[in-house]
């Protein structure tokens, strides 16, 4: 009784340390992670856009972003992800675009050895709008195909397994464009989405 006794206080043990063990991330280490995001469009027109009401709609697709780790709480991240906007006026629908916008965030990690790791963020991003459907009737929208804005994050990673952890994530993006019909100018749009996201990752 005694020896089953002390095979399962070890056994108890063992699995105690392996579950205390954290996800903390070491010089050179990469985060890899796949969430599902939410894209929240705060728009704000200038010009004929405000005038006839432009707004965005909200988007729901993938994202992917790798992280370095250059020291145990400092991370340099990538954001990829892409997705496709419907525009619409007062008047009805002008049409949809297609954003990629690949962020670049410098990430500072709280709690470095925990299994709970929440974290800030800040850097830059690049907007490039493609595939453009936009038209006023029957005349093509043209719009300005890209923009630089900042970026802030806040997020956390909770550790399920030794290198595998859950991400629940928010970011505040500042992009814009301007749009004109012809050589007429239609004034300026700014999306400035909220994204919202909740995926999976692994340390590496």
């Amino acid at each position: 009784m005694k020896k089953n006794i002390s095979i399962a206080i070890a056994f108890a043990c063992a699995v105690l340390a392996t579950a205390s063990s954290s996800v903390h991330a070491d010089q050179g280490d990469i985060l890899a992670r796949v969430r599902a995001i939410s894209i929240q469009p705060d728009v704000s027109a200038g010009g004929t856009l405000g005038a006839i009401g432009t707004g965005v709609n909200n988007a729901i697709v993938p994202e992917l972003d790798f992280v370095y780790m250059v020291r145990p709480s400092i991370g340099v991240e990538l954001i990829l992800a892409t997705s496709r906007h419907q525009v619409t006026s007062n008047a009805g629908a002008l049409g949809g675009v297609n954003v990629l916008p690949p962020t670049l965030l410098l990430q500072y990690y709280f709690n470095a050895a925990g299994k709970v790791r929440p974290y800030v963020g800040a850097g830059l991003n690049y907007t490039l709008f493609y595939n453009n459907g936009l038209h006023a009737g029957d005349t093509p929208v043209s719009i300005k195909n890209s923009s630089f804005g900042p970026a802030l994050q806040a997020g956390v990673d909770v550790q399920v397994a030794r290198n595998l952890f859950v991400n629940a994530d928010i970011k505040k993006i500042w992009m814009r464009t301007s749009a004109s019909a012809g050589d007429t100018s239609l004034g300026s749009l700014k999306i400035d989405p909220l994204v919202v996201g909740i995926g999976v990752g692994m340390r590496f």
